[in-house]
Order: C-alpha cells, then structure tokens, then sequence
C-alpha cells in the first residue's frame, strides 16, 4: 500500500512539471471564470444580466454561457471598473497559482488598455464602441485613472505585474507618460488658475462634455480626487506639484460644512429619501460645480440642470451620488504625507 502511494505522488508531481496536472491543483474559480467572460479583444464588458458590473457569484448557466458566447467586442469597456478590475484579479490569481493562462489573459488585456489609448493620451470609456458619448475621454467612474494605474503598475515592475512579459514595460511607461500630459492639459483653468477636472472631455478639443443627460458638463470631485492620487504617484516635477496643489486649494474652498447626506424615511409615505440634512460635525463637497463659478449643480433625465437641489426629480435625488467627503482623506492624510514624501513646505 505505501509503495503505490508513493508512486501515486510521484505520478501527480511528473504530471505538474509536464503542466498536465496543473489543472487540478493550481486553478482559481473567480480567475476561472474571467476567463469566461474575457472577449476576443481583450476586454471585458458589463451589465450581461442587469447589474453595472459583471456579477461573478452568478453560476454558469447555460443561458448565461450563450449571452456571454455572443457578446460582441462592442461592449468591451473600462466603465465600472471592467477591464481593469479582472486584469488585477488575473494578475493576484497568476501570483497565487501560477497557472499561466490567467497571466496570459491579463496581458490580453493589458494590451486592449493600450490600444484603446488616444494619441492625445486619454482613454474613452468604450472601445472600439464610439457611440453617443462613449469616445468621450472619461475619468468618470475613474475609467481612465484604473488603466493608468494598471499601465503605472506594469511599467515600474510592481504589485504582481512584473511577472508581465518585459515587451511591455516601454510601451506601459510611454502610455503613461501620455496619460500624465492629458491629465495636465484637461486640469480646468479658472482665471487664470487651475482647478480640478471635469467627468468626461471631448476627444479631440479636449474641452469639457456632458455623458448621460443628468452628468452635465462640469467639475467633478469624485474622479478630480482619484485623479490627484494618481499623480501623487509619479515624480514631483513642478507641473505635477503645481496641479496637485492647486486641486488640494479648490477643494479647501469650495466644500459644504454643516451638513451630511443621508437617507431620511418620509413619514407619510414611509419611502427612504436622500436628502442634505444639517450636522455641525460634516463636511461635504457636491459631486458636480459649474465650471466658472463653483456653484454646485445637478443634472437630470429631462436634460435641464439646476442648482437646488431639491428640484432634482425623486428618481435622480435617489438615484446618485450627489454628495460625499471624497476629498477628506486625500486632503487630512494623503496631502500631507505627499508634501513629506518630496519635502514640500
């Protein structure tokens, strides 16, 4: 019995090295069904059953391979994290198994990432799909931002990523340096002085655009604060230093103190509504301001932009991120150790 055992492992261990048995011991099930989705370019697309995001609890059903099997490269995307959020899985996945395909995959789309790359140095948010507003150059839902970081990642050889092939490295430093210089030029100026960043650019003038009928053309704070984190990770030169500093000043001017956003339950109808309720303790900022005045507004479905908030219709109030404290830790924490990191007074 111990004899055919041994001889059991040293069959299992021959198979491993001949790459037979990989997989039954080194596959990854969320990795494994990446895989699945990942379309013919690269990519990965969203919303296959209802949900912004492709759903990885959902199991393979038969009906749901055959959506999957006939998705066209038409919803390849970096919207909502698609993309970028499996080529980070594959990679975490290669790094824990080994198991070259899910590298391989990875750099599939690591490769789409740089193709779909505008010479001008921004990302849209689908592509080849140039529909409506989908060539936009998009920081919204920080889009473009994720496959910098994923191309930022790769080109310095960190975080599982220099296990990708070396061919890439030029090539992700390149896009990066593209990506730094679209950053820098889309900053919107004010008098004079820069800003923050509007949600979307148009892809030729680079001029801020409207997406949905409710994402007006506008500052955006959310994706302005991934955006500043983002060049806190490159070398301070004095456009960098300039652009972050200047973003950090707009946000400590044009915050909301004394209220928080939160749900608030009518009580006649019993309905859960968002609305700005006064608390002392709470800062906030607007996710949208106008572009030459600051104030804060607010898009809708009719396509009409108004600036109290309480005129938005009870779909939309209650339907989007009006408000948050996105630019707080950016300025209390990370500000700071980035100004110690390059001795910034």
């Amino acid at each position: 019995m111990r004899k055919i055992a041994i001889l059991s492992l040293i069959a299992v261990a021959v198979l491993h090295n001949q790459g037979i048995g990989q997989s039954l011991i080194t596959k990854d099930s969320l990795a494994e069904k990446m895989l699945v989705y990942q379309l013919s370019n690269g990519a990965w697309p969203k919303q296959l059953v209802d949900k912004s995001v492709v759903d990885y609890s959902l199991p393979l059903t038969n009906k749901l391979l055959q959506k999957i099997k006939t998705t066209a490269i038409d919803h390849a995307t970096l919207d909502n994290s698609a993309t970028t959020r499996e080529i980070n899985g594959l990679i975490k996945a290669f790094k824990d198994t080994k198991n070259q395909t899910y590298l391989t995959a990875a750099e599939k789309g690591i490769n789409y990432i740089l193709s779909a790359q505008y010479e001008n140095g921004g990302f849209p948010q689908y592509y080849p799909n140039k529909s409506l507003y989908r060539a936009e150059i998009t920081y919204n839902d920080n889009a473009m931002i994720n496959a910098l970081l994923v191309l930022h990642n790769v080109a310095n050889k960190q975080d599982g990523f220099e296990a990708v092939n070396t061919a890439f490295i030029s090539k992700a430093q390149l896009a990066v340096k593209k990506g730094i210089a679209c950053i820098l030029k889309t900053q919107v100026i004010q008098e004079g002085e820069r800003s923050i960043w509007a949600a979307q650019y148009d892809e030729k003038t680079l001029a801020p655009a409207q997406a949905r009928k409710f994402e007006p053309a506008s500052l955006s704070t959310s994706e302005s604060v991934a955006i500043v984190r983002f060049l806190m990770l490159q070398p301070a030169t004095n456009e960098i230093q300039q652009a972050i500093e200047h973003a950090i000043n707009w946000f400590q001017q044009n915050d909301i103190e004394g209220y928080r956003f939160d749900h608030v339950k009518d009580q006649i109808t019993g309905k859960s509504e968002r609305k700005l309720i006064a608390d002392s303790s709470s800062t906030i900022w607007a996710r949208f301001y106008h572009l030459v005045d600051n104030r804060p507004l607010f898009g809708d479905r009719d396509d009409m932009i108004k600036y109290n908030f309480e005129e938005v219709s009870e779909e939309r109030r209650n339907g989007y991120a009006w408000f948050g404290n996105w630019p707080e830790k950016l300025i209390q924490k990370d500000y700071p150790k980035w100004k110690k990191k390059y001795n910034i007074q």
